[in-house]
């Protein structure tokens, strides 16, 4: 398997790795993760981050573990919790002199033409100054009307628009498992890791399964969509655990975690230079 250089990569990162079992903010967690990114940042990396949570942070800025089913309510919950995840991440990133930006994307951002130029010429600027962009659904207007489909199927998919559409050469999806098994491990004592995709088989599809949380939207069945979508591009993706987003070095460095999706191995910026 021949070694691609990475230099320019999106880290998605799940509910599961910013919101605890017990409804509040994992602050351990996202410091861990604004160490990891600012690092790779100063070491030459280009980071773009996707996060989930905005729902997970709204919920516990009012005290609450459950999301209201009317979809008013959760588009303002949302809202609500986007601000609040966005001042966190201010703050960790700032302790380690980690500049960031936010940006809100529906579908319609990265499918037109002109929408999708402008998105695009954004996070380039923002990377060249070695900012950090922040990309998250747009959730409060994210609705499916008309001609206009806005929404992705959750942020699995819009990690890997963004990945392709920016060329970036790795994608990391940090999650609530260790990589996809040959069967749910959840239920499964048995199941094993799969450890290298080069290709997205029917045993593999029939091996996906739904959400594991009750905070997050997405499962194995988007992971893997994210996933063809990166083969498809000739490109990386590394699914692994988010509990310890620092898991995001030992990755970049070459290290085997998690599931490896692509048909190259991870070759870091720099060889020459200390491990992180």
């Amino acid at each position: 398997m021949e070694a691609k250089m990475i230099r320019r990569l999106v880290v998605k990162v799940g509910t599961s790795s910013l919101v605890m079992k017990n409804g509040r903010i994992n602050l351990p967690s996202i410091d861990r993760l604004a160490y990891s990114l600012s690092a790779l940042n100063n070491a030459g990396y280009q980071v773009v981050l996707v996060s989930s949570g905005a729902m997970g942070a709204g919920l516990a800025s009012l005290n609450k573990t459950q999301r209201p089913a009317a979809i008013a309510e959760q588009q303002a919950l949302a809202s609500l919790g986007q601000v609040e995840l966005m001042r966190i991440y201010s703050q960790r990133f700032l302790d380690y002199q980690t500049r960031i930006a936010q940006l809100l994307l529906t579908r319609d951002n990265l499918e037109y033409p002109l929408n999708r130029t402008n998105v695009l010429n954004t996070i380039e600027a923002l990377l060249q100054q070695k900012i950090v962009p922040i990309i998250n659904e747009n959730d409060p207007v994210s609705v499916d009307e008309l001609d206009h489909h806005t929404t992705f199927s959750d942020n699995d998919e819009l990690s890997a628009l963004v990945a392709t559409r920016i060329g970036a050469d790795l994608l990391i999806v940090l999650s609530d498992i260790d990589g996809l098994f040959d069967k749910d491990p959840h239920k499964n004592a048995d199941a094993k890791l799969i450890e290298n995709v080069a290709e997205l088989t029917p045993a593999i599809r029939l091996s996906a399964t739904g959400s594991s949380t009750r905070f997050g939207t997405g499962g194995m069945v988007t992971k893997l969509k994210a996933a063809e979508t990166i083969l498809n591009a000739d490109r990386q993706m590394v699914l692994c655990n988010g509990q310890d987003p620092r898991v995001i070095l030992k990755v970049v460095n070459g290290q085997p975690i998690g599931t490896h999706f692509g048909r190259h191995s991870i070759k870091p910026l720099a060889t020459d230079k200390e491990e992180f």
